[in-house]
């Protein structure tokens, strides 16, 4: 209806587009501009990992124990029944790293070393954390030369060529600061970790099932499109998994126009209201921020043919700060974003009436100056003949650009499998 009203008092509008600003944990020493800032105020909110007087001490490097009881809690296994004895000499029954260590040895998640320690305070090196990632990851066809890419592979040792072939296909890895290099025997740091833990937290779906304690609660299902390929939603007790090709409908938070955008620029859009499956189970809470980005912009062509605006969700952020990796696009034909029949027929009537006025009066004017009484006969030829050119006129001059008003609703759908969080907020 928005649309319809639109097009009859043919508005315009201003392109605004936002950045997306992130929900910030009250850390003292990760401020907002820190490179790991999103994922480390993720883990610190879903007690993955934890401060230290306030701090995170995120250039610090994680100890085995650490990394250990952070993967514990992100694979659901940290209260996990003990039923193994610890065969380490270092780890004491009645210490604080008992039983971490002891829930990770009975799955296999991180071994001691051959001398019958597991070394707890220990550091943890890149490839070792690599190796862990790999090891309880689903198998898959990965190619070897995805290494070969980085300008230090030379430094990654033989035994984990494969393992990081694996772990950068899936995009379980980090490689800061410097995107070319691996750096694979260096120590991992507390930032560093927190990103790899972050990410395989969003993609449980590719750890093997022997490792994770993920139970599934049901199917339910969205029904916000009886035209989407798929309306399935897999409820855990962990996360909502929306399957691909489910359809949502979001809806603008500022003025767009696409004479005035461009490839790059942030669309936001927003659900006003809760997104919830038919059983009742709520997947997107109302106020969720969904990002876009401009992919492509292709101007109005000749003969009516209207703009086209091809755009990508990528993000979005929940109320309670969590954000969700998503791919989706317009539910639109292409994928592009344009202006409806309705639009175009608005346009095309405004040139024909506006041919018809100009073709009754001249046609009245024709008539008048050499015979009055042939006024009546003018107005008849003229009104048709007008119309005729007007919407002719209107038929071939470009098409309309994009405009779209705060608030305006348009559908995309899950060209991926998207993974929605529990929220604890």
């Amino acid at each position: 209806m928005k649309k319809l009203l639109a097009g009859l008092l043919v508005a315009g509008m201003l392109s605004i587009t936002t950045a997306p600003v992130f929900a910030a944990a009250k850390i003292k020493d990760v401020d907002a501009n820190y490179w790991a800032q999103t994922e480390i105020a993720e883990v610190v909110e879903d007690s993955v990992m934890f401060l230290s007087n306030g701090k995170f001490n995120p250039e610090a490097r994680i100890s085995r124990v650490d990394f250990v009881t952070a993967l514990l809690k992100v694979l659901g296994q940290s209260n996990a029944a003990i039923v193994t004895d610890v065969p380490y000499t270092d780890v004491a029954k009645s210490g604080a790293d008992h039983d971490s260590i002891a829930r990770s040895q009975q799955i296999g998640l991180v071994y001691g070393y051959p001398d019958g320690t597991f070394r707890p305070n220990g550091s943890i090196l890149r490839d070792e954390a690599q190796s862990v990632i790999s090891h309880i990851t689903i198998d898959g066809t990965v190619d070897n030369s995805i290494v070969s890419k980085f300008s230090d592979s030379n430094k990654v040792p033989n035994w984990a060529k494969n393992v990081y072939a694996k772990t950068l296909s899936y995009g379980i890895y980090v490689n800061h600061p410097n995107e070319n290099e691996l750096r694979p025997t260096e120590d991992l740091t507390r930032a560093e970790a927190a990103v790899l833990l972050y990410r395989l937290s969003k993609k449980l779906d590719l750890v093997k099932s022997q490792y994770k304690s993920e139970t599934v609660l049901g199917t339910e299902h969205l029904n916000v499109s009886k035209k989407a390929p798929n309306n399935e939603v897999t409820i855990t007790n962990l996360r909502k998994i929306v399957k691909e090709g489910n359809v949502l409908e979001i809806e603008f938070t500022e003025k767009f126009k696409s004479k005035l955008a461009s490839a790059g620029d942030t669309i936001v859009f927003t659900n006003p209201e809760d997104i919830v499956t038919e059983e009742g189970t709520t997947v997107f809470p109302a106020g969720s921020k969904f990002y876009g980005t401009v992919l492509n912009i292709q101007d109005p062509q000749w003969f009516n043919k209207n703009a086209r605006v091809y755009t990508q969700i990528t993000k979005v952020e929940l109320p309670c700060g969590k954000t969700v990796d998503m791919n989706a696009k317009p539910f639109y034909k292409d994928y592009a974003l344009k202006e409806g029949p309705w639009m175009t027929a608005g346009k095309v009537a405004l040139y024909t009436v506006g041919g018809t006025a100009v073709g009754t009066g001249a046609g009245v004017g024709f008539s008048f100056i050499p015979n009055p009484d042939k006024v009546g006969t003018g107005v008849a030829i003229g009104t048709p003949v007008g119309a005729g050119v007007g919407l002719i006129t209107g038929l071939v001059t470009p098409g309309l650009n994009y405009v779209a008003h705060e608030g305006e609703e348009i559908q995309v759908i899950l060209l991926d499998d998207t993974s929605v969080p529990q929220c604890n907020k």
